[in-house]
């Protein structure tokens, strides 16, 4: 074991220090430990296939795919104007907006990065024309979008899924009021930071002009209902649902919206196609470090030594949990960090008699505050690029945001039952 793992997580380390990507320093890792080791080298390309194989990682480019098509049809105007016509005019009208619309996006993204890159060209200019800083606009932006890793449908609740076994269906669940909570202390976080800023208010919204924006955002504000709707109510998987996203927003951009043309479609295929292809090589990569992490007993001495460590004590372990997946989030994508420890903190955690669903919400919380923490907060970077400001400038004001994140992080890791209240509710 101990030859594998210096091998296995030194080669890594040494990569990551060279600036290599994180997928390339897995892939690397592994196949250089594999040889020198003495595994199995043709266990290489079987797990390879099978990491890429799984149906419902399937999910993931047709999801991919509808993100790029209601991006493309205007969807996110369309419910800026709504939430802009219903709360605008309040204090904090803006920063409101922001919140409630990352959480609408995520529903029909299921990415962090899209989230902020679709709604951060709108939302940023307009809370710095009512008197935000830009780097608390940013800031903010950028959080919000880590919503959508955990409002479903959301990417990484299928990686961890296809990688744990646990039920897709019961995972998006059992996200749904975790993300709640985190857009309401995005929300208090808001609220308690403006208290220094000079904001200038929206005029209010009259009835006729909240209904025309409301009928503008009525089909974007569907997509989220047939999708979680239709899983819920057991008319399709998951991988079906992602399916039928795809196929509702082609129709809602064409003949609704009237934003996308047959033109676009190939543009729109060939951006798709790549994100996918970034998000499964990344798959296999990590899947395969994690094949022999397992295979060579690393996890399994690892998980006893956490046992050992914290004596059996769960409070103990999932603090210890927190810490780990909180760091890993600041240097690596969520993917990665799922595939590597998914095999060593599950076990251990389903040994405690923790369930496996939310401990999987518990990870991706924590992968999602990643997103907005520095040094490789991909959000930060994403909001940072809009804005044209850098993470240092933007550090002090996100700060409060991710400690607001912090709070919700240990509601749903010591009360699991906040989790599972919604599965539970539907008899899942």
């Amino acid at each position: 074991m101990l030859n594998t793992s210096l091998v296995l997580f030194g080669i890594f380390i040494i990569l990551l220090i060279c600036n290599i990507p994180i997928a390339v320093s897995l892939g690397i890792a592994s196949i250089v430990s594999i040889v020198v080791t003495g595994l199995p080298i043709e266990m290489f390309p079987i797990n390879v296939f099978s990491a890429s194989s799984k149906f419902s990682l399937l999910a993931i480019p047709f999801f991919i795919v509808a993100g790029n098509i209601m991006e493309k049809a205007g969807i996110s105007e369309k419910l800026i104007d709504f939430a802009k016509a219903c709360v605008g005019h309040r204090k904090n009208g803006v920063a409101l907006v922001c919140v409630i619309v990352s959480c609408f996006f995520a529903a029909i993204s299921g990415s962090g990065p899209a989230t902020v890159a679709a709604l951060g060209v709108i939302l940023i200019p307009s809370m710095v024309k009512e008197g935000y800083p830009v780097t608390f606009a940013s800031a903010l932006m950028a959080a919000g979008g880590a919503i959508g890793v955990i409002i479903p449908p959301s990417v990484t609740f299928i990686v961890y899924g296809a990688s744990s076994g646990a039920s897709i269906a019961k995972i998006f669940m059992a996200g749904v009021i975790p993300g709640l909570l985190m857009g309401a202390a995005l929300v208090f976080a808001t609220i308690f930071c403006a208290r220094k800023f000079e904001l200038k208010q929206m005029p209010k919204a009259s009835g006729k002009e909240r209904w025309r924006a409301f009928k503008d955002a009525v089909w974007g504000l569907m997509m989220p209902v047939i999708i979680l709707g239709g899983i819920y109510s057991g008319i399709f998987t998951p991988t079906e649902a992602a399916a039928v996203s795809a196929v509702y927003g082609l129709i809602i951009g064409i003949f609704v919206y009237k934003k996308i043309r047959l033109a676009d479609m190939a543009e729109m295929i060939v951006n798709s196609g790549s994100q996918t292809g970034v998000v499964m090589y990344v798959i296999i990569a990590a899947s395969l470090f994690a094949w022999v992490i397992s295979v060579d007993g690393i996890a399994t001495d690892i998980g006893n030594w956490l046992m050992n460590v914290t004596n059996g004590n769960l409070w103990a372990f999932l603090l210890i949990t927190n810490i780990i997946l909180l760091v890993a989030g600041c240097v690596m994508d969520a993917t990665s960090a799922l595939y590597i420890f998914i095999p060593i903190l599950l076990p251990v955690a389903t040994a405690m008699g923790y369930d496996t669903v939310a401990f999987g919400i518990v990870m991706c919380v924590n992968l999602a505050i990643g997103l907005v923490t520095p040094p490789v907060g991909v959000n930060l970077f994403t909001a940072c690029s809009i804005s044209k400001i850098t993470i240092k400038d933007m550090i002090h004001d996100v700060i409060p945001i991710i400690c607001a994140l912090l709070v919700v992080l240990l509601l749903v890791t010591y009360l699991p039952q906040i989790s599972m209240a919604l599965p539970h509710l539907l008899g899942q």
